[in-house]
This record gives structure tokens, sequence and C-alpha cells, in this order.
């Protein structure tokens, strides 16, 4: 198991030449020596644009890409793909020699836990689903995971975010939730969150450890841009349509194409419950023109499936069955 002056002195040994470290024992901070502001950018890189600069700084590095993208089905822990550290599952949670995938990893994820307003609206900064950019690695120690992390910062600057924008800071007292542990320090951009690195490892034995280190592309994408969350998630399409029905449709779209059904349980539940906030009306006019650009918005990102005409219909048909079914309770 890792230990708090562990991850303090690894933290030092790499980074002390360029950023301020704070620690006392069971917390630590760092920024790095020369601040820097976001600057006013005539354009932001695309979704894609990012992912590849990302893929290029790292592969120079040395690190591992061209991960090929896990299944959106995953029937383990969660009934669908919810992180791109599940690729790692077999080492860490079975301590087995394997893993499904390692290395950079932009993996398309489906979660239900972003924070939410009073009326239920996601708050800026959230989504159902979304790019996970991570990298995903089996390690021997903290040193290992730290040269990481100072790969991430040089790979993050090339898309565009300096250094001198970031902050780290964590409670360093591991975790548990068996049959894992881990560390997790928190990264900002302008003192808002970004993402975190995560020292994991096996409780029953901690030399199955790995790192998973990483942010939301859209995030990413909303500190690069300068604009409103919206519009980084969204694009033009986000002046259009409601920020809710813009959500909702990108998130059953990337599970039909990855062949998941409305259903009672199981995966299909995932499908069948996000379709109850699309209102019929929407869905007996056409969702064509919405469902087309979130098709290619995935597949610009490596996923396949079918094309849009057959998802639209899929959509359409499972948001008018689960209200007509509605009507028809007592």
């Amino acid at each position: 198991m890792i230990t708090p002056d562990e991850v303090i002195e690894s933290i030092r040994d790499r980074f002390s030449d360029r950023w301020m470290i704070v620690a006392d024992g069971t917390t630590v901070r760092m920024r790095h020596r020369r601040p820097a502001r976001a600057s006013a950018r005539r354009s932001c890189p695309s979704h894609q644009q990012i992912v590849s600069c990302l893929r290029n700084s790292l592969r120079a590095s040395g690190l591992t890409v061209g991960s090929s993208l896990l299944p959106m089905r995953w029937n383990r822990d969660t009934d669908v793909t919810i992180s791109a550290i599940q690729a790692l599952d077999p080492w860490l949670k079975d301590a087995q020699p394997r893993v499904w995938r390692e290395g950079f990893l932009p993996q398309p994820v489906v979660r239900h836990t972003g924070e939410r307003d009073a009326s239920g609206a996601l708050l800026d900064g959230y989504l159902t689903a979304f790019i996970n950019i991570s990298y995903v690695q089996r390690v021997r120690g903290c040193a290992e995971a730290f040269a990481i992390l100072d790969h991430w910062f040089t790979a993050l600057s090339r898309v565009g975010l300096h250094a001198g924008r970031l902050s780290v800071h964590g409670d360093l007292r591991p975790w548990q939730r068996p049959p894992v542990g881990g560390i997790t320090l928190f990264i900002d951009c302008d003192h808002r969150g970004l993402g975190d690195l995560v020292l994991l490892w096996n409780l029953d034995n901690p030399h199955f450890m790995a790192v998973d280190l990483g942010s939301g592309i859209e995030r990413l994408r909303w500190y690069l841009s300068g604009r409103s969350w919206s519009w980084a998630a969204f694009g033009e399409l986000s002046g259009y349509h409601d920020a809710r029905l813009l959500d909702t449709v990108r998130a059953v779209t990337l599970l039909l194409m990855a062949g998941i059904r409305a259903a009672h349980r199981g995966p299909g539940y995932t499908v069948r419950s996000l379709a109850r906030a699309i209102e019929p009306a929407v869905a007996r006019t056409g969702l064509s023109r919405l469902v087309r650009q979130q098709v290619a918005y995935w597949r610009a990102l490596g996923m396949t499936g079918p094309e849009w005409p057959i998802i639209t219909t899929q959509l359409e048909e499972t948001v008018l069955a689960q209200h007509s079914r509605l009507r028809r309770l007592p």
C-alpha cells in the first residue's frame, strides 16, 4: 500500500524544480512557479483535434497509445462503461496479470452522477455521456505514476492549456472500496475542476497497482475556448436546443450505436430511463438532425455502429413506446 510520505517524496523528486509544493503529512497542494492566465483564442480545437494532439504528445514521450475502445455494455460492477479505469479490472480487482486495455484511452462513458441544481438540471461541467480522456496503466510505484503525470502536463500544454493555469491538491490518506484502495489527487484549472490522478491497488495484493489519470474532453474544451459550457459541449446546437435534450440525445445515441436497446433491466434499462426525458411531441416531429450530428460526434471519436437513420428510428420508437406505456399505467 502507498503511504502519504511516499507520495510527497515522489512529487518533490519530480516537480520541485518547477512547482511550488506544500505538504503537511496528510494533504498536498502544488502550483506551477510561473502562473498563467487564460488567453483569448481565435478558435478552439475540435474534440478530434484535442484527442490527436494528446495522443501524439504522449507517444512522443514514450507512453502507450492507440488502444481500441472498451465496449459500452459492461455487465460487471456496472451495466455500462462509466470510466476508462475499468480497462484494468482484471489487474486491479482480480489480481490477474492481464488487462483489457492500457495506455491513452479516449473512452466514451455514461454516468448518472453529475452534479445538479435544485430543479434537477446538470450543472455546468457535467454531462450524462462524454469522452473520458484517460491514461490508465499498471505501475510499480509512485515515481512511475508521477512521471506519467509530468508527461500529461506536457500534453495539455501542447493542446493549449499551460501548466501555469493548473493546480493539484488532495488528501493523501488512502481510501478503500474493496477490492481496491487508492489515493486521489484533484487537478484544477483556473480554480475549477479539470480532472484527477488516482493511484490504485488491490487491497489483498498491493503489488497489483495502477494509475488512472484523466479528465473529460468537453470540460477541457470549455477551458480552452473560454466560451459557455453548453457551446463547449454541443457547439452551435447549443443555440437552438435545450441542454437537457441535447444531453439525453447524445447519451442514448451512444448506447444505441453500441447495440444496447431499451429493456426492463441491465444496460437496456439505462436507455429506457434516459428516453423518459424526451417529450413525445419532439419524437413525433422527428429527431433526425439531432441524432445525425450526435452519430457523427461519436463516430469521429472512434465509435462504430448503425448509420444515423437506424439510430433515429430506434430512438423515436423508444421514446414513443415509453410514453405510451406510461399512459396505460393505472
